[in-house]
């Protein structure tokens, strides 16, 4: 990851989204220390930072299984 997104101090790191490159890759946290509704933070490989409450997650993690993601993969 680059330095742009550079505090990650107490975040519970879930997953890395690695695609195969030396310019950092997408990252997906716990932030136990922040409200319900952005205890998911998702950063990217740009410094920038997305939050969401477990049930969004949750809600695009469903969306995900049920292939409705599929066309993202190949744009």
């Amino acid at each position: 990851m680059t330095g742009k997104t550079s505090d990650l101090t107490g975040l519970e790191p879930l997953a890395t989204f690695c695609g195969n490159c030396d310019c950092g890759c997408p990252q997906l946290f716990v932030d136990p220390g922040a409200p319900a509704e952005r205890r998911v933070l998702l950063t990217d490989d740009f410094g920038q930072r997305v939050g969401m409450s477990a049930v969004q997650f949750a809600s695009s993690v469903e969306e995900a299984k049920a292939d409705k993601l599929d066309g993202a993969a190949t744009a």
